[in-house]
C-alpha cells in the first residue's frame, strides 16, 4: 500500500486542485479499531496498521490537493467472515449481534467509497469511517451483567 502510494503520487498531485483534490481511498477494517475474539492478529494489527498510515497521508497530501480516506468494513459475507464459523458463530449470529441487524454487502461499502470520490466527500481527509451497521458506535459496557 505504501509503495502503491508512493509510486502513484505524481499522478495524483497532477490531478488534484484545490476544488477537486486527488482521492486516495484505503480499506481497514473494524477490527484494526476493535478486536474480535478469533486469534487474527496479523490481520488486525495490518487493519489498525492501514488506519494510522491513512492519517499519515492525509496529513502529508493534504497540501498536494490529495485526499486520503479509509472505509473500514464491518461483517460482511466473505470466505474469511465465513472461517469464524469455527470460533462459534454463524452468519445468522454474527448478524444478530449487529445493531442494524444485518452483514453488510457490496452496495455499503461501495456507496461509502462512491461518497468519498464524489464531490460530496471532496472536503474530508484522514477519515476512517466504519461502515459496520453500528458495531464501532453502538458500543457500550454492559453494565447490567457486571
Amino acid at each position: 500500500m505504501f509503495y502503491l502510494t508512493r509510486s502513484c503520487l505524481p499522478m495524483l498531485e497532477a490531478a488534484g486542485s484545490s476544488n477537486d483534490p486527488a482521492r486516495i481511498i484505503n480499506i481497514g477494517s473494524v477490527v484494526g479499531i476493535v478486536s474480535q475474539e478469533a486469534p487474527t492478529h496479523a490481520y488486525d494489527i495490518s487493519k489498525a496498521a492501514v488506519h494510522q498510515l491513512t492519517r499519515k497521508f492525509a496529513a502529508d497530501f493534504a497540501p498536494k490537493h490529495i485526499t486520503v480516506n479509509c472505509v473500514a468494513p464491518g461483517f460482511v459475507p466473505s470466505r474469511m467472515s465465513a472461517g469464524l464459523k469455527s470460533w462459534g458463530p454463524d452468519e445468522a449470529k454474527v448478524a444478530s449481534s449487529i445493531p442494524l441487524g444485518r452483514m453488510g454487502n457490496e452496495d455499503d461499502m461501495a456507496g461509502a467509497c462512491l461518497y468519498f470520490g464524489s464531490r460530496a466527500g471532496s472536503w474530508c481527509t484522514g477519515v476512517i469511517l466504519n461502515v459496520d451497521g453500528g458495531i464501532v458506535g453502538g458500543l457500550q459496557i454492559p453494565l447490567s451483567s457486571l
